[in-house]
């Protein structure tokens, strides 16, 4: 009598299949592409003005100026991965530097100026992130009221005239005495808000609830993320970027003026957009925006050493906006 057959067992390799690798460790061709076109534009940089665009001092310019629009940049790059816009940084950030240059702020000194701004920053985040989270205003509609209202405030508070900052320990920030290592202390600063948002965006839970609120706000809610309140965080921090920032260009101008920041959300915005940054939110990188911001600044600095017209350089700038946003939706077509 034969015993039955045992079921037979299924085939066993001695190695096991990997599995899809987790997205960290996958290349990132976006940003490889934008240290490419950087490149590229320093090889043309380099090519076209030899002598003046490969100098030490005007590689510390492109930083410098850089770092102000960078450091709002950072804070636009979280409204907007929350599925958000904010069209008041400019604003904000001329409110800011004109409020924290005038006399009365000037007579407490460097911790004045900079207290001042920041608050200034912070409080006209306050009051978008309450319009939108808890006022129910759509994002475009509160940010552009705050943008007409920040002018007209700085304006006000100005009166069309030109803020000097008298002190010293805030003027000697600009100076190249106060570099370290050949670095500005302005660049610094912007390397040092990149690192922290790159961190808070990748490696905590506020940047993971940013990015769910953004990819689906209904979805993050039946999780149990409190949607408004993280709405409300974001704008206070974006609030914050544009109060350092205010900062920063008071120490780069050496003074305060309304007309400060003009078109910085645009640029913000745009930067954002060409580092990956989706427009309906849900995907974002920090490393990407400024990427973004150099090679704008880079493209700025180009056309001014060979005396080409503003007028090219931002029709230049509208075909690389164009461009990133049609990679934008060929790319999300593809993944879906």
């Amino acid at each position: 009598m034969t015993q039955p057959a045992s079921p037979a067992r299924p085939a066993t390799s001695k190695t096991t299949p990997a599995g899809p690798r987790p997205r960290g460790f996958r290349p990132d061709v976006r940003t490889l592409s934008l240290v490419g076109v950087l490149a590229v534009l320093v090889l043309i940089g380099g090519i076209t003005q030899p002598d003046s665009f490969l100098d030490t001092n005007n590689v510390q310019l492109i930083l410098t100026q850089a770092s102000v629009i960078g450091v709002v940049t950072v804070g636009m790059t979280f409204v907007i991965i929350s599925g958000g816009i904010d069209l008041s940084v400019g604003a904000i950030v001329a409110l800011a530097s004109v409020w924290a240059t005038t006399v009365a702020t000037q007579d407490y000194g460097f911790a004045g100026i900079l207290f001042t701004a920041v608050v200034v920053g912070v409080g006209c985040g306050l009051v978008n992130g309450l319009l939108i989270a808890y006022g129910g205003m759509v994002p475009f509609i509160a940010t552009l009221a705050m943008l007409a209202s920040g002018r007209g405030l700085a304006l006000q508070i100005t009166d069309g005239k030109t803020q000097t900052v008298s002190v010293d320990s805030v003027l000697k920030l600009g100076e190249r005495d106060a570099y370290i290592l050949g670095i500005p202390p302005l660049v610094l600063v912007f390397a040092g808000v990149t690192v922290v948002g790159w961190l808070v965006l990748n490696r905590t839970t506020f940047g993971r609830r940013s990015v769910a609120v953004g990819g689906n706000a209904e979805a993050a809610r039946l999780a149990g993320i409190d949607v408004r309140r993280q709405r409300l965080y974001l704008y206070l921090l974006s609030g914050l970027c544009c109060g350092i920032a205010a900062f920063l260009l008071i120490v780069l101008a050496g003074s305060g003026q309304n007309t400060n920041g003009n078109l910085y959300e645009l640029d913000a915005i745009a930067a954002a957009i060409i580092g990956g940054t989706l427009l309906t939110g849900g995907r974002g990188t920090i490393t990407g925006s400024v990427l973004g911001v150099l090679i704008f600044t880079t493209i700025t600095n180009i056309f001014a050493l060979n005396n080409l017209q503003s007028d090219v350089q931002e029709i230049a700038k509208g075909a690389i906006i164009v461009a990133a946003v049609l990679v934008q939706r060929r790319t999300s077509t593809t993944t879906s």
